[in-house]
């Protein structure tokens, strides 16, 4: 219910002050509002609220985005839904995390696989130098390695510390996961 009369309330006011209501709704809520719909998976929100002017492209403290957020939240309709209305599928983090590196921490297998099928760089790089690949190896993510090499993903690419999907498997002591990345 605090959803839809706030949606009401955007929809009436253009992200200003509500019509009928003492309660103001300061940018930093509706920010709120707005990431939290993304993270929970709230596209009826989302509609209201882009309708109602909020950008696609608006970002948290951190960087991320609501395609970020939905990804890394496993929200495949909402993903569909951002990716469909033109939001920036390769958009990073403040820290050049994508969603695909969100997702291969979070452990999406899912996610992964349908964040795979956007035309994004298979080897984009963080800060740091890290791919999607490295962290789905340092976590153990054997799916999400095998599906990103099959995309094309560089299992010796190394980051700015030297460190490779290989290597960062074999600090891990997961044989496996670097049986899988020869």
């Amino acid at each position: 219910m605090k959803y839809f009369i706030t949606i009401i309330i955007l929809l009436t006011s253009s992200f200003s002050v509500s019509a009928q209501s003492s309660e103001t709704y300061s940018s930093e809520k509706l920010a709120s509002l707005y990431f939290d719909a993304a993270r929970n998976g709230r596209v009826d929100i989302l509609q209201g609220l882009i309708k109602a002017g909020a950008p696609i492209e608006a970002r948290n403290k951190k960087g991320y985005t609501a395609f970020i957020l939905a990804a890394y939240n496993n929200q495949a309709k909402t993903v569909t839904y951002l990716a469909n209305k033109g939001a920036d599928i390769c958009a990073s983090d403040h820290k050049g995390n994508t969603a695909q590196m969100g997702v291969a921490f979070a452990g999406h297998d899912e996610m992964a696989n349908k964040l795979s099928g956007y035309k994004c760089d298979i080897d984009a790089v963080n800060n740091n130098g890290q791919t999607a690949l490295m962290m789905a190896a340092l976590f153990g993510r054997a799916d999400q390695v095998q599906l990103l090499i099959s995309k094309g993903a560089d299992p010796r690419r190394k980051d700015s510390l030297g460190n490779s999907a290989v290597s960062l498997a074999e600090q891990q002591g997961n044989r496996q996961m670097v049986a899988l990345l020869h």
